[in-house]
């Protein structure tokens, strides 16, 4: 029914970080503000609207949408290019690492995981700009 042992006990797990998430304060995001959010702590930047629709394979419209609720929340903020102010720059904020680091902790917490990464791995969530 859902394929080997592996894909199971990986569904179970991400079932159980939801169950524990939506126990805890704090927004509930949808599956498409997960991806622009992870998408932008996780992955080097400059981040844009455009880019951003072009790497998720979704509509510019859905990703504005999905960065307004992302923005009242303060979890990024949109900003201006200096050298081009037509092209809309996603930022990261202080609360939005904040949020990304409690997610990625109750993360390791489920798993039982101590450390996700090693110690030479430079993960970008903390920073913010």
């Amino acid at each position: 029914m859902y394929g080997d042992q592996t894909a199971r006990a990986a569904v179970g797990m991400w079932k159980d970080v939801l169950t524990q998430s939506v126990r805890n304060d704090g927004p509930d995001l949808s599956v498409r503000q997960w991806a622009i959010l992870l998408t932008v702590y996780l992955t080097p930047g400059p981040h844009t609207v455009r880019g951003l629709s072009d790497q998720l394979r979704v509509p510019k419209p859905a990703i504005s949408r999905a960065l307004d609720t992302l923005s009242i929340l303060k979890l990024v903020r949109r900003g201006r290019d200096d050298g081009d102010r037509r092209i809309v720059l996603v930022q990261r904020t202080p609360e939005g690492a904040e949020y990304v680091d409690a997610f990625s902790s109750l993360i390791a917490e489920v798993s039982g995981v101590d450390d996700e990464y090693g110690p030479d791995d430079d993960l970008p969530v903390s920073a913010y700009g």
